[in-house]
């Protein structure tokens, strides 16, 4: 039956595979979230905090388990005491 055009694909067979990924990869979103969080340290921690967060959250993949990366958990761990500072400092002028 192959000699009848029933051959091998040249082509993966589903769609997904052969559509450009969009959006910043897991590292580029660890690298992202750590630059955040530490200019957070200097200005604007209340905003540049959480967004250090959720980078870190996403280039950790959404879990804590398994293989994590390190600029993810160090932004992360700094995003969140970005934020906890900025609150003291809020509250306390």
């Amino acid at each position: 039956m192959a000699g009848f055009g029933h051959g091998t694909r040249r082509r993966p067979r589903t769609r997904g595979r052969t559509w450009p990924r969009s959006g910043p990869d897991r590292a580029t979103l660890g690298i992202i979230g750590t630059i955040c969080a530490v200019a957070g340290f200097f200005t604007l921690g209340i905003i540049l905090g959480p967004i250090a967060m959720v980078c870190g959250w996403l280039s950790m993949n959404r879990t804590w388990s398994g293989a994590r990366p390190l600029p993810a958990l160090i932004a992360l761990v700094l995003g969140a005491m970005d934020t906890v500072l900025a609150l003291v400092w809020l509250t306390g002028a």
